[in-house]
């Protein structure tokens, strides 16, 4: 794999170690700052609002002036959104830090084309490869983003969570030196190829663009959902936040640890295995979560619930790269990351209402007929989608 891909992989690395970073303290500082109880979550869902907003326009963005320059960008909104939560700390200000986190959203949104840009930057034949090696960033980011929670507690004294903040300018700062090294081109010429590009509502309803974004939606709005309320329903079952964070902390290497044989798996299963196979852990997990709600079935929950979203995710990424021509990857790109991180967004917003109005048990069952309706899209698609596989054009799209 060239240096290119692994220095991609270091700063996904560092992006996702910053959202680990998010989930240990945001709701922490909405106990803290807001003024009503209804207020708590907001700014964790001003963080994937941000993440949505920018899915459209990073794309673009990066047609027009290159994939480095657009991380450039992203990373840099990122740290005037670290900046603008110090200051919102300091004044014990809630909307500023709500809009501090909204800003932190849109860079991670220009950071979630990371595995696209690793993509484009290696041999078609290494794809899941690539995407695999940049999720795996995701194993740093499992230790290392708790361990900086806890740490950075104690670098300031005027405000426990203040270092948390600078722990996350460091690490955009850091992403920032290493972009510097890393070697991509400066646009993906689709300015030059209009004439060749298709219409986006062409595009999206290519039975294998459907079953791509769909096992990607799926796959992430269960997962988030899940993962989110999972510390709540642990709290009411009278466990400590210790436990809870040790049960996330196997969730998040459940997510990105398997990468490294997910490639394999894709070679020797296929896409469309894989992704089934995700679907079926994820039912599991949802099946032991309602078997019982002991630590182990937690843990064991989200071990599984992770997992299967790495098989679903990863599947979806690689099998949505070969359904647009590289004058058309740019608008592609956008549509299928407003689509999922859409949908994610609404998980984020629902799922402490769904977890406090209809209860832990009812919301698990409720994500049954969600995983089913993902297992049913692969299904009727099926044919046509590996015929679309075995045509030589789908193995050479970036």
């Amino acid at each position: 794999m060239n240096m290119t891909v692994v220095l991609l992989s270091l700063c996904q690395a560092l992006l996702t170690t910053g959202n680990v970073l998010l989930i240990s303290v945001n709701a922490l500082i909405g106990q803290q700052l807001s003024p009503s109880p209804e207020l708590i979550t907001l700014p964790i869902a001003m963080q994937f609002v941000g993440l949505m907003c920018a899915t459209i326009p990073a794309s673009l963005i990066m047609a027009r002036v290159g994939r480095k320059n657009g991380f450039y960008l992203g990373n840099s909104i990122g740290i005037a959104g670290a900046l603008c939560c110090i200051l919102a700390l300091q004044l014990g200000s809630f909307f500023l830090f709500c809009g501090g986190t909204f800003l932190l959203g849109i860079g991670i949104g220009f950071g979630t084309l990371y595995r696209f840009a690793a993509v484009e930057a290696c041999a078609a034949e290494h794809k899941s490869r690539a995407i695999s090696l940049v999720m795996a960033g995701g194993v740093i980011a499992a230790v290392l983003g708790p361990n900086l929670a806890i740490s950075s507690r104690s670098w300031l004294d005027d405000s426990v969570f203040s270092g948390a903040f600078i722990g996350l300018l460091l690490l955009y700062v850091v992403a920032l030196v290493l972009l510097s090294f890393v070697r991509l081109a400066n646009g993906d010429g689709s300015t030059h190829e209009v004439k060749t590009s298709r219409p986006i509502s062409e595009i999206v309803l290519q039975p294998v663009f459907i079953v791509a974004v769909t096992v990607g939606m799926v796959g992430y709005a269960v997962m988030n959902l899940i993962m989110t309320v999972t510390p709540v329903a642990m709290a009411r079952c009278g466990f400590e936040f210790s436990t809870a964070a040790w049960v996330i902390e196997w969730h998040v290497l459940g997510m990105f640890l398997p990468s490294f044989i997910t490639p394999r798996l894709i070679s020797r299963l296929g896409l469309l295995s894989v992704m089934l196979l995700g679907a079926v852990l994820m039912l599991l997990c949802i099946l032991l979560n309602l078997h019982g709600v002991s630590e182990w079935h937690f843990w064991g929950a989200l071990l599984l619930l992770g997992v299967g979203w790495n098989f679903m995710f990863i599947s979806a990424t690689q099998l949505v790269t070969s359904t647009y021509k590289p004058a058309e990857k740019s608008k592609s790109q956008a549509a299928n990351e407003f689509l999922v991180f859409g949908v994610v967004t609404i998980s984020a917003f629902s799922s402490g209402w769904l977890e406090s109005v209809l209860g832990w048990q009812m919301l698990n069952t409720l994500m049954i007929p969600v995983l089913a309706w993902a297992v049913l899209v692969i299904m009727v698609f099926r044919k046509a989608v590996e015929r679309h596989l075995a045509l030589p054009s789908a193995v050479t799209r970036h």
